[in-house]
């Protein structure tokens, strides 16, 4: 996948841990919901990586479980917060916090940071050589 058509470049090994119904709903019976996410950080995660959560409030305890057990891994965690940022910003190495209460404003805010992200990503990735101009 990726951001702007116009550029080819290689994969980026990524995966969002919300999309595995499968380990959603095992999880949420068999544990709780509240440790979905760290579950699956504390098999999939490693030393090198990095946790990009998202949370409007910065109190969602999966996400906030999510981040525990990363800062144990060591692995680097990126916060897209809102409001003050809540319990979750003290386990981010960097944080874009929206300064609302507004969760539709908040949101609205992390897509267009996420965009902005993707773009940065692709650009470094593009100095590198791994991106080349896709002909038409």
């Amino acid at each position: 996948i990726r951001l702007r058509p116009k550029y080819n470049r290689e994969s980026i090994p990524a995966i969002a841990l919300a999309l595995d119904t499968s380990t959603i709903t095992a999880c949420g019976n068999d544990y709780s919901f509240e440790n979905l996410y760290s579950r699956m950080i504390e098999s999939l995660g490693n030393k090198k990586d990095v946790l990009l959560v998202i949370s409007t409030s910065g109190k969602s305890q999966n996400i906030l479980q999510a981040l525990k057990t990363a800062k144990k891994k060591k692995i680097k965690c990126v916060g897209f917060l809102g409001a003050g940022g809540g319990v979750c910003i003290k386990y981010c190495n960097l944080n874009f916090l929206v300064p609302s209460d507004i969760t539709g404003r908040i949101q609205e805010m992390h897509i267009t940071a996420g965009h902005a992200l993707m773009e940065h990503i692709e650009d470094r990735l593009l100095k590198k050589k791994f991106i080349t101009l896709k002909r038409k």
